[in-house]
């Protein structure tokens, strides 16, 4: 579902909307791939269903695009309009722009017949696979967060067993993404600290068997972009990035234990994700970075404090974060500026974005080609993409 944050309600998600929010990724820095979002729920068809939500995807972003099929015969069309987008097979094998997010497993340890089809169709094809094992602690995985992490690992090798059964060295990223259950209710809770530290013993276990890592955090309970969502989103995805995750995934966007999406989150969670990034990064520690030299001068030579100080002007836009819609005003700045809150600069930059931003990685010429090819198949009009 859509989260409509003006009239605080959730609407089902349609292919407009996916592509709306693979465009506003497109420019969010700290946002790096773009895993399928949302279902559009105007498609009923899986087949039509898998074919544009990779269309929209790949459409509205030109980074790494994260998607899912339904069934194996879905793959063969949508690797024909990869390789068309790509130039040519050859050139998608040897830089592939879409990956394959793939249940393979049916926790408790069993495999998942029509994702193994897809995951042998996308081997076949040259698309990177994601081996996501999703069991929910104290239902389909142990209560015990040190078991569910157990049953996470021994699916995923079991993936990689299978995926290199197919192809040694196929592309495949270590996807251990157990949930965790509230217990009172048996719902999940992406928000909650289980979770946090769930995904950082993924991330572990990933870095255990120096494998690149996928798992899932920033995932709210809340259903709207609130405080809630604030510090459960900020506490997952720092301790995801903190353990040394390689791919964070579900980090942007997310509510209602991933039962709805929201585009205004996507702006706001950019900036908190900027953050993460920083917290990440650390602090460098080097002859200069311990300032000595620059301690001495200011208070011995100089005026006594370090504005517009060398060093203070060098280092202002690579040693920290600044938010975009985050706020920073002095209570009188904020009066001056009509009390803004996050929110309402989250909605106009949204509106902004949305109504300027239509991404051109793929010309119109080779759009054309697909649409000739595919004709009817493609149901994402061209006014949607401006045009």
């Amino acid at each position: 579902h859509l989260v409509d944050v003006e009239k605080r309600e959730y609407r089902e998600s349609l292919l407009q909307d996916l592509y709306d929010a693979a465009r506003l990724v497109d420019g969010l820095d700290n946002i790096h791939f773009f895993q399928r979002t949302m279902v559009p729920r105007d498609i009923p068809d899986p087949l039509d269903m898998d074919f544009n939500t990779l269309y929209a995807c790949v459409m509205g972003t030109s980074k790494h695009v994260g998607t899912s099929f339904t069934v194996r015969e879905n793959v063969k069309p949508a690797l024909e309009m990869l390789y068309a987008i790509a130039g040519g097979e050859e050139n998608f094998r040897a830089r592939p722009f879409v990956s394959n997010s793939n249940c393979f497993v049916v926790p408790p340890m069993k495999f998942a017949e029509d994702a193994c089809g897809v995951l042998e169709a996308c081997v076949e094809g040259g698309i990177p696979i994601l081996l996501l094992s999703a069991g929910q602690a104290g239902a389909t995985a142990p209560a015990a967060i040190a078991g569910a992490v157990v049953q996470a690992v021994a699916e995923v090798l079991m993936g990689l067993v299978y995926v290199n059964a197919i192809k040694p060295g196929h592309p495949t990223i270590f996807g251990t993404w157990p949930f965790v259950s509230d217990l009172r209710t048996g719902a999940m809770s992406g928000g909650s600290a289980e979770q946090a530290v769930l995904t950082a013993a993924c991330a572990q276990m990933a870095q255990y068997y120096d494998l690149p890592g996928g798992s899932a955090a920033g995932m709210s309970d809340s259903k709207l972009p609130d405080i809630q969502a604030g510090y459960e989103k900020g506490i997952t995805n720092v301790m995801a990035g903190l353990s040394g995750l390689n791919l964070v995934y579900e980090s942007a966007g997310m509510h209602a234990s991933l039962l709805g999406f929201c585009l205004e989150s996507l702006i706001i969670d950019n900036d908190m994700l900027g953050h993460c990034l920083r917290c990440v990064r650390g602090i460098e520690v080097t002859d200069d970075a311990l300032s000595i030299d620059t301690i001495a001068e200011v208070c011995l030579k100089g005026p006594g404090h370090y504005l517009g100080n060398d060093q203070t002007l060098k280092l202002m836009q690579t040693e920290y974060f600044y938010p975009a819609v985050g706020d920073r005003f002095s209570p009188k700045e904020w009066n001056e500026k009509g009390r803004p809150d996050i929110l309402s600069r989250a909605i106009a930059e949204k509106k902004r974005v949305l109504a300027e931003r239509f991404p051109r990685h793929v010309s119109r010429l080779l759009d054309d080609k697909l649409r000739a090819r595919f004709g009817e198949m493609i149901k994402l009009p061209r006014s949607g993409m401006g045009g």
